[in-house]
C-alpha cells in the first residue's frame, strides 16, 4: 500500500465527530447528516497530523452490517467515502483484520459498480471520491494480502471493465487504469481469469482506441508490460497447446486462428506484451502441420506489415527470416498468405523494399496460379504515392508481363493492377509531370501489346483499356430523357486523354489501339448481323423461313463465340439473350454500333443496356459486357472528329504539342482510310478546313477526308463552285499529298467530267517540262485519275504513258557515291528523291490503269505491257536491265512497288492466270534483302490475303518468312496464318490453308536456292516444319500426308529438274509428318476423300509404270535420312536445343557487330538454285518414253531402295495424275514394291548388324594380341 511515512508530531490533531452512527431509533435524514459532518471532518485531517487514536470509534462503526447493508443508497456511499478516508489516515497499517477488509473491499467496488454511472447520477462526487481515494492512496493494494485475494481481484477487473464502458469521464478512466495497475504490480501471482478479462478487450472485432475499455486495456498492458509478459506467452501458449491435440477440420482450428487475431491486436497496441510470444510464433513457421504454417505466415505477415512493423523487424531479425523463408514453403497456401500480407509491407517497410520486391518478382513466376494472381492483387491495392516512391518501374513491368500468363485468374489481376495504377497516374501525366511519366506512362502501350499477342489475353487487356486507360466519360445522371446540362459530357478532354495515351505508345502499340477501336472492321459488322438475326428470330416465334433464320443466327453465334474467353459459355449466353428477345435492348445496341450516335448517346446506351441486362439476365451479363464493349465504337467515335480537327488548326510549336498533333492526324487519316462514314456529320466542318490554305496539313487531310466521305455516299457530293473550284486549283498544285486527294475528290464528284478532262489535259502538256516536285504532283494526280476516272485518263492515255515509260521509267537514273554504297540498300519516304518519287508514281499509274479496265473486254490486251514490266522488275531486283547502274535504294522501291502491284493485280481473276507463270518470284519477294522491302511487302500481302481477296496460292508466301533473320517479320506471318486457321470457315480452311501444302512444295521445289544436298534439304525442312507447326492437327494430319504422297505420283509442269526436287521434298514431307503424328500420338490413318491437284503446275505421269519407278526410288541423300531418322528419336529436344543456342550465340555476335538499329539483310535468292547442287545419280526422267526407260535401267545398277517414307505402312493413295481416278492399277504394282523392298531391307539390315558384330570381335582380339606381346 502507497501511503505517506508517519512522522512524530506533538501536535496531532484529534477527530472531534463523537456522535453514534449505530443505533436504535436513528432516521436515515439524521443518520445522512452524521456521516456528512464525519466525512468532511475525515477528508480534511492529514495523515501526518492526525491523532489515529480519535479514530478507533468511527473506525469500529462504520463496519457494523447496519451501515454496510443499509437500504439507502446515500448512507452507503458516505459510508464508503468515510472507510476510505480511514484507510488513507491509518496507512500503511490498515486498522481491520482481514475478514474484515475482505467486507470494505467488497463493500467499495459494489458501490462503484451501482452507483458510479454518470455525472448526473446522485452521490456522484462521494464516489468520485471514494474512486480518487482508492487511485491515490493506492490502499486497494491490500487487497493482494488477503486469503481469497485472487476471488477478489477477478471480481475488481470484470467490475471496473464495465464501469469503464460507460462512458464516464477521462479522470475516472485514469483512476481505474491507476488501481488496475497497481493491483498487478502489487498481486503475488496473476489469476488467469483476470488476464482473460484484459485479453478479452483485444478480441472485440470493433476494438479502437476511442472505446475506453479497449484504452482502459491496452494502458494497463503497456504500463505492467514486465510482469504480463510471461502471462500473455502462457495464455498464449496454453490456447495452442489445449487446441493442438485433435485436429482434424477447419473449425478445429478456429482457437488457434482466434489466439493469432489477439496476438495481431497485442502488436498494434501493446507490442512489449510479445517479447515471449514472437520466438513461439517463429517456431510454428516450421511445424509439419500446414495450417498452423498457414495461421503463423499470416499472423507475422500482417504484423510485420502494420506500422510498427520496422521496430518488429530491429527486434526479432530471425523471425523475419524465418518468416521470409516461407516463400519457398512447400505448400501453396502458405506462400500465398506471404504474399497477401505484402501490401503491408510495401507499405510501412520503405527500408527492406529490395527484398520485398525481390521476394514478390520471385512469386511472380511461382508455380502456383492463386500464388501469381495475389501477387498481381497486391499491386492494385497500391495508392499513387505508395506506387511512385516505393515500387520500382521494373517490378511494375514484371508484373505487366503477368498479362500473357496462361491462366485467366493471373492475367486479369496483372492487368487490373497496372491498368488502376494509370488510372491513379493520369491526372499527373496529363499535367506533365516527370515522375509519373517515368513510371507509369508505359502502361498502355504494354496493354495494348499483351492484347495484341494472344487472344486468351486479349479480352482482360480489352476490360482494363475500358475501365482504367480509354473509360468512356461518367454521366451523374444517366437516364436517357434528361436534358440538363449537368448530363453533358466533356468530348475535348476524353479526345485529348486518347491523344495523350498516344504520345507513350509505339508503332505496334498504336496499331493495336487502332484495330482495337473497331474503325477498320468492314460494315455491317458481325454483331450487327446478330442483332439483325436476333429480331429476325423474334424470340423464336418465326412467320416464315424459320429454318434459314434459325441457320443464320446459329451461324452468327458460332463464329461470335469463337473470339471470347469462353466459347461454350458465350454460346449459350448469345442464344439466351436471342430467346429474350427484349426490343428495349435492341434499341439500345442499334444505338451503340451505330457510327452516327455521338459519345454521349453511346454511354447513355451502354450505361442503360448494362443495367438491363444485369436485372434481368445477371447470368449472361459477363459475356453481354464483352459483346458491348467490342460492337461500340468506344474508343473513336464521330464525337472525335471535331476535337481532333480542332487541335491540327491550333497546332502548337511545342513538342507535346507537336506530338498530339500529329497522332491527331494519324487518327483521321485512319478514319478516312477505314471508315469516313463518321465524317458524315462533319462534311461542313471538312469544306471549311480546306479554305486554309495556309495549313496545308489541314487542307491534305480534309481533302482526303471529303473525298473518302463521297465516295461512301453519292449524297454527300455536293458543293459550291466556289468550292469546286478551290478543289480543281489543289488538283494542279505542287503539293503531291493535296494534289492525290483533290483529283481523288474530283474524280468521285459526279457532274465533273469536265473539270477531269480539263486537268488531264493540262497536266498532259506539262508533264514533259515540269521540274522533279511538279512532276511528282502530276503524276499523283494521274494515280487517282486512271483508277477512278479512266473515260478521262484514257483520252490522253497514249501521250501519258508514252510519256511515264519511255521518258521517266526507261530513262537512266543518276547516282551519287552515297547511293551507291551497297550497305544503303532503302531510303525513307521522307528522303526519296522526287525523281523516285515520280518513278513510283508512274508504276501505280500502270498499275491503276488495269484495275479499272479489269472487266472490259480488252483487259489483258491493256494489262500485258504492265505485267511484263513488273516481272521484268522483280527479276532484276529492280532495275529493267540486268545490269542497270541504278543504286540499292532506287532498285528496292522499284521492285517493292512492281510486286505491290503484282499482288493488286492478282485481285483480279483474270490477270492473276497471268501472273501465275511469275509467281514464283512475286513469292521469294518475301526474302528480299531489304528488311523494308520484306516486311511492307507482307503487311500488304496480309491485308488482300484477310479477306480472301487474293487466290489461294498467296497463302503459302507467309511460310517463306521462317528463314527470315528478323523477328517481327515471323510473328506477323505467324500472327496472320493462326488468326486465319482459327477463323476462317472449315470449307475455307481447307482451301486457303490445308490443300495449299502442295503448291508449297511445289513452290520449294521452284525456290531459286533449291538443291538436293543435305545442307539445303535441312533449310527446306524447317519451311515445311514451319507450315506443319502453325497448320497440322490431328485432323488434317491424313489429308497433309496424303498430298505429301500425291507429289511422287506427279510430275513438274516445267522440267524434270524441278519433279525432281518435287519428288525429294515430297519424301521430306512425309518424313517430317510422320514423325510428327508419331511424337503426338496421332493415328496417321489413310485420307477417305479425293484430292485434285492443281493442272496448272503439275501435269500426268506418262504411264503406270513411270509411276512405279518414281515410287521406288529414293531422292533424298543417304545423309539426310539418316539425319530425319535420327531426328526423330526422343533426345531431339535436347540436341534442338544445343543448335538453337549456338545460333542464337552467333546471331548475336553478329548483331554486336551491326551499327545500332540497323535490321539485317536476308540472303538473296540465287537466280540458279542448281548450281549449288551435286551432280545427282542418273534417274528415271518422268518426260522419257517407256522404251528410254528400259534401256536407263540396264544402267543404273546403283539406284537407291526405297525412300523413308515407305519402309512403314502408309495410307493408301490415289495414283498419278491430276485426278484420284487415273492409274488406279499402279497403285497396286506400288504397293507390292513396297512390301518386297521392305523385305529386303529388313534382311540387309540384318546383315549388316551380324557384320558390325564380326569386326568389332576381331578388333578387339587384335588388342588383346597387341596388349601380351
Amino acid at each position: 500500500m502507497v501511503a505517506q511515512t508517519r512522522t512524530a508530531n506533538t501536535t496531532q490533531k484529534k477527530l472531534s465527530f463523537n456522535e453514534k452512527l449505530v443505533g436504535k431509533n436513528l432516521g436515515t435524514d439524521a443518520l445522512l447528516k452524521k456521516l456528512k459532518a464525519l466525512h468532511t471532518e475525515l477528508s480534511e485531517l492529514d495523515q501526518e497530523i492526525v491523532d489515529v487514536n480519535s479514530l478507533s470509534s468511527v473506525r469500529t462503526q462504520l463496519i457494523h452490517t447496519s451501515l454496510l447493508l443499509h437500504k439507502e443508497r446515500g448512507v452507503k456511499a458516505y459510508v464508503a467515502c468515510c472507510l476510505s478516508d480511514i484507510l488513507r489516515l491509518y496507512a500503511p497499517d490498515a486498522p481491520y483484520t482481514v475478514t474484515e477488509l475482505r467486507d470494505i473491499f467488497q463493500f467499495f467496488f459494489r458501490q462503484l459498480s451501482a452507483g458510479l454511472k454518470s455525472t448526473e447520477s446522485t452521490y456522484y462526487n462521494e464516489y468520485f471520491h471514494l474512486l480518487e481515494s482508492l487511485s491515490v492512496v493506492k490502499s486497494v493494494v491490500l487487497v493482494c494480502d488477503l486469503p481469497n485475494a485472487e476471488e477478489l481481484m477477478i471480481e475488481v477487473f470484470r467490475d471496473f471493465f464495465a464501469l469503464v464502458r460507460r462512458d464516464l469521464a477521462k479522470k475516472i478512466e485514469l483512476f481505474i487504469s491507476d488501481i488496475l495497475i497497481a493491483l498487478i504490480d502489487e498481486c503475488q501471482s496473476l489469476p488467469s481469469e483476470v488476464l482473460e478479462v484484459i485479453m478479452a478487450q483485444f478480441m472485440d472485432k470493433n476494438a479502437r482506441m476511442d472505446q475506453p475499455a479497449y484504452r482502459l486495456a491496452v494502458q494497463i498492458c503497456n504500463t505492467t508490460a514486465d510482469k504480463l509478459q510471461r502471462h500473455v506467452c502462457q495464455y498464449f501458449t496454453d490456447i495452442i497447446i489445449t487446441n493442438s491435440r485433435d485436429l482434424q477440420s477447419e473449425s478445429d482450428f478456429e482457437e488457434i486462428r482466434t489466439a493469432h487475431e489477439l496476438v495481431k491486436q497485442l502488436a498494434r497496441s501493446c507490442p512489449s506484451l510479445l517479447h515471449s510470444v514472437i520466438p513461439q510464433l517463429e517456431e510454428e513457421l516450421r511445424v509439419e502441420e500446414v495450417q498452423v504454417r498457414i495461421i503463423a505466415t499470416q499472423t507475422l505477415g500482417e504484423m510485420f506489415g502494420d506500422k510498427g512493423g520496422a521496430d518488429l523487424i530491429r527486434k526479432y531479425p530471425s523471425t523475419w527470416s524465418v518468416w521470409l523463408m516461407r516463400k519457398g514453403d512447400k505448400a501453396a497456401p502458405v506462400r500465398l498468405k506471404l504474399v497477401e500480407s505484402a501490401k503491408g509491407l510495401v507499405l510501412n517497410l520503405p527500408e527492406h523494399r529490395e527484398t520485398i520486391e525481390d521476394i514478390l518478382r520471385l512469386k511472380l513466376l511461382d508455380p502456383d496460379d492463386k500464388v501469381r494472381a495475389a501477387v498481381c492483387k497486391v499491386y492494385s491495392q497500391l495508392d499513387y504515392e505508395t506506387a511512385l516512391h516505393h515500387v520500382s518501374t521494373s517490378q511494375l513491368r514484371t508484373v505487366a508481363g503477368r498479362g500473357m500468363d496462361k491462366k485467366h485468374t493471373v492475367r486479369v489481376e496483372a492487368l487490373n493492377a497496372i491498368g488502376k495504377l494509370y488510372a491513379l497516374a493520369y491526372p499527373e501525366i496529363e499535367n506533365g509531370d516527370p515522375s509519373a511519366i517515368e513510371h507509369f506512362s508505359w502502361i498502355p502501350g504494354q496493354v495494348f501489346h499483351i492484347a495484341n499477342v494472344t487472344l486468351e489475353s486479349k479480352p482482360a487487356a480489352e476490360q482494363v483499356i475500358a475501365d482504367h486507360i480509354l473509360p468512356l466519360p461518367s454521366l451523374s445522371n444517366v437516364a436517357s430523357t434528361s436534358t440538363s446540362k449537368n448530363n453533358e459530357v466533356d468530348e475535348a478532354a476524353w479526345t485529348d486523354r486518347l491523344l495523350n495515351v498516344m504520345q507513350y505508345l509505339d508503332d505496334t502499340a498504336i496499331n493495336a489501339m487502332l484495330s482495337m477501336s473497331g474503325v477498320k472492321i468492314n460494315r455491317p459488322t458481325a454483331y450487327e448481323h446478330f442483332l439483325q438475326a436476333c429480331i429476325q428470330n423474334n424470340g423464336g416465334v418465326i412467320d416464315e423461313n424459320e429454318e434459314v433464320v434459325k441457320q443464320k443466327l446459329g451461324n452468327i453465334i458460332r463464329h461470335l463465340s469463337k473470339h471470347f474467353p469462353d466459347p461454350h459459355k458465350a454460346t449459350e449466353d448469345l442464344q439466351a439473350f436471342a430467346k429474350a428477345n427484349e426490343n428495349r435492348l435492341y434499341k439500345l445496341l442499334k444505338t451503340c454500333v451505330d457510327l452516327q450516335s455521338d459519345l454521349k448517346s453511346i454511354v447513355k446506351a451502354s450505361n442503360e443496356f448494362l443495367r438491363r441486362v444485369e436485372q434481368s439476365h445477371e447470368s449472361i451479363l459477363s459475356t453481354m459486357s464483352i459483346f458491348l464493349r467490342r460492337c461500340t465504337l468506344r474508343i473513336l467515335n464521330q464525337s472525335s472528329i471535331s476535337p481532333l480537327l480542332k487541335r491540327l488548326q491550333k497546332s502548337s510549336s511545342s513538342s507535346i504539342a507537336s506530338t498530339m498533333t500529329k497522332h491527331a492526324h494519324q487518327l483521321l487519316t485512319y478514319v478516312s482510310k477505314h471508315c469516313p462514314a463518321l465524317y458524315k456529320a462533319h462534311v461542313g466542318e471538312l469544306t471549311k478546313a480546306i479554305a486554309d490554305e495556309k495549313n496545308t496539313m489541314v487542307v491534305e487531310l480534309g481533302m482526303q477526308a471529303l473525298a473518302a466521305v463521297v465516295r461512301t455516299d453519292e449524297s454527300l457530293a455536293s458543293f459550291d463552285k466556289r468550292t469546286l473550284d478551290r478543289v480543281t486549283k489543289y488538283a494542279l498544285g505542287d503539293n503531291a499529298r493535296v494534289v492525290k486527294f483533290a483529283s481523288r475528290l474530283l474524280a468521285s464528284l459526279k457532274g465533273c467530267n469536265e473539270q477531269c478532262m480539263d486537268v488531264i489535259e493540262s497536266v498532259a502538256q506539262r508533264l514533259p517540262d515540269a521540274e522533279p516536285k511538279v512532276l511528282v504532283a502530276h503524276t499523283a494526280l494521274l494515280v487517282q485519275m486512271a483508277r477512278f476516272r479512266s473515260e478521262a485518263f484514257e483520252h490522253r492515255s497514249d501521250d501519258i504513258m508514252a510519256f511515264l515509260v519511255k521518258k521517266l521509267l526507261l530513262a537512266p537514273s543518276l547516282n551519287d557515291d552515297e547511293d551507291m554504297d551497297v550497305d544503303n540498300d532503302w531510303v525513307h519516304d521522307d528522303d526519296v528523291p522526287p525523281i523516285l518519287r515520280a518513278r513510283i508514281q508512274a508504276l501505280k499509274v500502270c498499275r491503276n490503269r488495269c484495275l479499272a479496265h479489269a472487266s472490259s473486254p480488252n483487259a489483258i490486251d491493256i494489262a500485258t505491257p504492265a505485267l511484263k514490266m513488273f516481272a521484268t522488275l522483280i527479276q532484276h531486283s529492280g532495275s529493267f536491265k540486268v545490269d542497270a547502274p541504278d543504286s540499292p535504294s532506287v532498285k528496292s522501291r522499284m521492285r517493292l512497288q512492281a510486286a505491290i502491284s503484282l499482288l493488286h493485280l492478282s485481285t483480279v481473276e483474270a490477270y492473276a492466270t497471268v501472273i501465275n507463270p511469275h509467281f514464283i518470284w512475286l513469292a521469294i519477294t518475301v526474302q528480299d534483302p531489304c528488311y523494308h522491302v520484306r516486311m511492307i511487302f507482307l503487311t500488304k500481302l496480309i491485308s488482300l490475303l484477310s479477306p480472301r481477296k487474293l487466290p489461294p496460292r498467296f497463302n503459302t508466301i507467309p511460310f517463306l518468312t521462317v528463314l527470315d533473320p528478323e523477328d517481327d517479320i515471323r510473328n506477323r506471318a505467324m500472327a496472320y496464318v493462326s488468326f486465319a486457321n482459327r477463323t476462317l470457315p472449315p470449307a475455307a480452311r481447307v482451301e486457303y490453308l490445308e490443300v495449299i501444302f502442295i503448291r508449297l512444295l511445289h513452290l520449294l521445289a521452284h525456290h531459286p536456292d533449291f538443291s538436293i544436298d543435305h545442307e539445303n534439304l535441312q533449310d527446306m525442312a524447317k519451311y515445311v516444319e514451319f507450315y506443319l507447326d502453325q497448320i497440322t492437327s490431328s485432323e488434317n494430319i491424313s489429308l497433309l500426308y496424303h498430298l505429301a504422297m500425291k507429289a511422287k505420283t506427279v510430275r513438274d509442269a516445267e522440267s524434270h529438274t524441278y519433279s525432281e526436287h518435287l519428288y525429294a521434298l515430297s519424301e521430306l514431307a512425309q518424313e517430317l509428318i510422320k514423325a510428327r503424328a508419331q511424337a503426338r500420338s496421332w493415328a496417321l490413318q489413310s485420307f477417305p476423300g479425293k484430292v485434285k491437284l492443281p493442272s496448272d503446275i503439275f501435269r500426268s505421269l506418262p504411264n503406270p509404270e513411270a509411276a512405279v519407278k518414281i515410287l521406288k526410288t529414293v531422292y533424298l541423300p543417304q545423309e539426310t535420312i539418316e539425319w530425319l531418322a535420327e531426328a526423330a528419336k526422343p533426345h531431339k529436344t535436347a540436341a534442338t536445343a544445343v543448335a538453337k543456342e549456338k545460333r542464337r550465340e552467333a546471331r548475336e555476335a553478329r548483331d554486336r557487330r551491326s551499327p545500332p538499329g540497323a535490321k539485317r539483310k536476308a540472303s538473296r535468292p540465287r537466280a540458279n538454285g542448281t548450281a549449288k547442287r551435286a551432280k545427282p545419280s542418273a534417274r528415271w526422267n518422268s518426260d522419257q518414253s517407256e522404251t528410254a526407260e528400259s534401256s536407263l535401267d540396264s544402267e543404273d545398277h546403283s539406284e537407291r531402295e526405297f525412300p523413308p517414307s515407305e519402309r512403314h505402312t502408309s495410307p493408301k493413295t490415289s495414283k498419278s495424275g491430276l485426278s484420284e481416278d487415273e492409274g488406279q492399277d499402279s497403285d497396286k504394282e506400288a504397293i507390292s514394291v513396297r512390301e518386297d523392298t521392305s523385305k529386303a531391307r529388313r534382311g540387309g539390315r540384318k546383315a549388316r548388324m551380324r557384320a558390325k558384330a564380326k569386326i568389332s570381335q576381331q578388333i578387339k582380339r587384335g588388342t588383346v594380341r597387341s596388349k601380351r606381346s
